[in-house]
């Protein structure tokens, strides 16, 4: 990554204004899957868009399709129901074109083709039937939306089928399919161990067809996001933002024995999650566990990004996909809600010399923190530091892990306050360690100080200088700038050193202290 951040680095100039990404506002797209039908309309910034519309409709079309070869019929009609609805809701946004795709039940049913048809015929909109490798590589793409830099493989399970494919850089390489959905296995005959027989079996298979072990694995698929919620009950883990929550095999192994020990009304309560899908956890239970034991991966990631963010990504120019996912979702958050759109690139470059030694990853950070720190201006004040911390660690950003998004939650609070003590985010705030709080306040401090030193141009004001041995940190002021250095500015200034835990030098252009 580009160390000169005088253009923002290897980002360049925003593209959500250009007429490429903007033809990417609104794209509407439908699922229709073996359990569920869903319409997802994407707005906002175009590298990192937001849910401008997300409905689900649990059809189970793919119910007892293993015993009849037909669609389920009560989830026919429902199907064809939410189709009709999501047509003309797509008209009332004015969408000019809905992309919808059907998988497994659909393109497996003997019946598939006359439900096309019959869609076509009552709704005008047109379903592609895609096999499972373009399951799998649409998926796949999904995946690289929000993690542009992925390695390893992902796993997609719906309720007829589950598909794996490879990542890595930026691409997407081998992909198979199987049968190993849940509602699929429910209807294989001969009980628990003919089922657990089965899954081996394919299991081998998929491990012969693709090598890997000891790499991530990407969970992608509503009955794996389930247990993924699960964990985190189990767990007590504070944040329930499920992109990119991690596991450790041996953690998914203890949730799937903890699913059993409790009733599905208990695990209702407890989770949220609705009874279809509940329904569906101790079959997909057993997949996963045997996927873990079979292909040995080294962590996992939960994706909620997959096949329909993989349609997006489908129409992104190539420049548009290299582009970093959360850098541009901030910068699109700047452009609508700062005060002073632009001013996110000055107080970064006053800032930086205090940061001179941090990694890319860290940088990134940085910059992401400064294009969010004014974004929640109209807020009350007392309330600011709250509303920050909040749009950090829940807003739908790509790119970005549990804690770092903390890490960006906790600079934003402390942009707008000095202390941290007694808030509501303290069970948060503990997913980091020591290095990693006072880097974090450091950070928001820094801006805290930058942002109220000079609302144009602080960099012309002042320079700033830290020597981390000498223990000193230096405020070199321009003659404008010492004008600028009231008593507010001077008190924030003393607090920014006192996290830094150096002492204060003040000098002129002259030299002079």
């Amino acid at each position: 990554m580009n160390a000169d951040f005088e253009d923002w680095g290897a980002f360049g100039t925003p593209l959500f204004d250009d007429p490429e990404a903007r033809a990417l506002k609104r794209v509407g797209v439908v699922d229709v899957g073996s359990n569920s039908v869903r319409m997802v309309v994407f707005d906002g910034a175009a590298r990192s868009p937001a849910y401008f519309f997300n409905e689900k409709i649990m059809c189970a079309l793919g119910e007892g399709l293993g015993e009849t070869g037909r669609l389920n019929p009560g989830g026919r009609v429902r199907a064809l129901a939410a189709i009709r609805r999501f047509q003309l809701l797509a008209r009332g946004m004015r969408i000019p074109r809905l992309t919808a795709v059907a998988t497994a039940a659909v393109r497996d049913a003997e019946d598939g083709p006359a439900f096309r048809a019959e869609v076509e015929r009552e709704t005008g909109l047109v379903m592609h039937v895609i096999d499972g490798p373009e399951e799998a590589r649409l998926s796949a793409q999904g995946v690289l939306l929000g993690w542009p830099g992925a390695h390893g493989m992902i796993c997609d399970i719906g309720g007829a089928s589950m598909e794996l494919a490879e990542i890595g850089n930026g691409t997407v390489g081998k992909r198979v399919t199987s049968d190993l959905g849940p509602l699929k296995l429910g209807t294989l005959g001969g009980g628990r161990k003919a089922i657990r027989r089965h899954i081996k079996e394919v299991m081998e298979n998929l491990r012969e067809q693709m090598p890997f072990e000891g790499q991530r694995l990407f969970l992608v698929g509503g009955s794996w996001r389930a247990i993924a919620r699960l964990d985190m009950v189990r767990r007590e883990y504070p944040l329930t933002v499920l992109h990119e929550y991690r596991m450790t095999p041996k953690s998914v192994f203890e949730t799937v024995k903890w699913m059993g020990m409790h009733e599905p009304a208990e695990l209702l309560g407890m989770s949220g999650l609705s009874q279809a899908r509940l329904s569906l956890l101790p079959m997909a239970g057993e997949v996963l566990r045997r996927l873990i034991r079979t292909f040995r991966p080294r962590d996992i990631a939960v994706s909620s990004y997959g096949l329909r963010e993989g349609l997006l990504y489908e129409q992104m120019p190539e420049r548009l996909r290299q582009r970093d996912p959360l850098i541009e979702a901030c910068r699109f958050e700047e452009q609508k809600e700062a005060r002073i759109p632009g001013f996110a690139r000055e107080l970064h470059r006053f800032i930086r010399p205090l940061f001179r030694s941090a990694n890319d990853d860290r940088q990134r950070l940085i910059r992401a923190a400064c294009l969010l720190h004014d974004v929640a201006w109209r807020a009350h004040p007392d309330y600011r530091h709250e509303v920050c911390f909040d749009l950090a660690t829940r807003a739908n950003f790509g790119g970005i892990r549990h804690r770092e998004r903390v890490y960006l939650g906790l600079a934003l609070l402390h942009r707008y306050k000095n202390s941290r003590a007694g808030t509501r985010f303290e069970p948060l705030i503990r997913l980091l360690d020591e290095r990693h709080l006072r880097e974090a306040e450091i950070l928001g401090k820094a801006m805290r100080f930058g942002a109220m030193f000079s609302v144009e141009a602080p960099a012309e004001m002042a320079e700033l200088g830290y020597y981390p041995k000498k223990k000193i940190l230096e405020l070199r002021l321009t003659p404008a700038g010492q004008d600028m250095f009231g008593e507010v500015a001077e008190a924030r200034f003393a607090s920014l050193a006192r996290s830094l835990e150096a002492e204060t030098r003040i000098i002129d252009k002259q030299g002079r202290r």
